[in-house]
């Protein structure tokens, strides 16, 4: 059976960035309607099973409401703590249930939670978030078709879907936590309202990516220089006096200057970058996560083994030529 996982964080967009910058708020009506459009475009292609996340916000049970479906929809079975791992626990449950694709409505740290479980599952993710680099600006009905054209088989997901790297760190040589875009060390010593909104609280950052167009920590390095997801290296900075200063939107409506004390590139396979700094805690995806007390070895590796991402373009490009095909015969 063909099936696909849906993942719509009610708690996205609606940070402390819309009060310290400009960051959007998405509210739940909205989302509901996203999903109302990406339940069409899956039916669209014929998947005959949607999984969704249960939430506090009861947003897969408004987007079902009045809809006409040929599909049926069931939730995952699991209690909803409105936190980061309800998410991962969510992915995990649709990966065993053998989904075909997991699309997900949030930022960069829903997704963050969805790459902990999802292994080879592609990922189609749709923004709703703040500083959004992995999800994208993405059309529903688009998201749902890409997605529903991955589950149901009719295109080779090794050739529509990219994997993306990710940072991995590890106390005393143990995996500790993941990030798929960005990781900094700031001076803060607790994590308080989680989200990084000062950036002159940060030591050094590291990237997976830093393109043109971002927002947010990985704006940063794209001055510096251009990472795209599809290659497997990215960028240490440490933040400081130097010789460097960058100009970056930092934050929506935010643009500041960045004083740059050092940066380089890193590979994939590469020793892990030490982080020294004490007291401090850690940020991952734009939002401190733990505190760094102790005298653990603490260490930040690049990774290739991120989550497979879909590529809407590529996949509705194979569609249409097998469409156009079909038609010639």
């Amino acid at each position: 059976m063909s099936s696909v996982g849906i993942i719509a964080n009610p708690a996205a967009g609606k940070d402390i960035r819309r009060i310290v910058a400009q960051g959007r708020f998405v509210p739940n009506h909205e989302k509901v309607n996203i999903l109302k459009r990406v339940l069409a475009g899956l039916d669209a292609a014929n998947i005959e099973r949607v999984i969704f996340m249960p939430d506090t916000g009861s947003l897969g049970k408004n987007a079902l409401a009045g809809l006409e479906l040929s599909l049926t929809a069931e939730f995952v079975n699991m209690p909803v703590f409105h936190e980061e791992n309800d998410s991962a626990r969510a992915a995990k449950s649709m990966r065993e249930r053998g989904v075909g694709c997991i699309i997900t409505l949030g930022g960069d740290g829903t997704n963050r939670a969805v790459a902990k479980e999802s292994r080879d599952v592609p990922i189609m993710p749709i923004s709703t978030g703040t500083n959004n680099v992995f999800p994208q600006m993405m059309e529903g009905t688009i998201a749902g078709l890409a997605a529903g054209s991955i589950a149901s088989g009719n295109v080779d997901p090794g050739q529509t879907t990219t994997r993306h790297t990710r940072l991995e760190v590890y106390f005393d040589g143990r995996l500790k936590d993941i990030a798929l875009v960005d990781l900094a060390v700031s001076r803060e010593r607790f994590v308080g309202a989680r989200a990084i909104w000062d950036i002159t609280t940060l030591h050094e950052l590291f990237l997976t990516r830093s393109e043109p167009v971002s927002i947010g920590l990985s704006a940063i390095g794209a001055r510096l220089r251009q990472v795209s997801p599809q290659e497997e290296r990215g960028l240490y900075i440490r933040l400081g006096e130097g010789q460097t200063v960058v100009s970056a939107p930092v934050a929506p409506g935010l643009v500041q200057d960045i004083e740059i004390a050092e940066w380089k590139v890193i590979e994939t396979g590469e020793p892990g970058v030490r982080v020294s700094l004490r007291p401090s805690t850690i940020a991952l995806d734009g939002e401190r996560s733990f505190s760094l007390n102790s005298q653990s070895d603490v260490q930040v590796k690049l990774s290739p083994d991120g989550p497979r991402v879909v590529e809407p373009g590529k996949v509705l490009e194979v569609v249409a030529g097998s469409a156009v095909a079909s038609s010639a015969l």
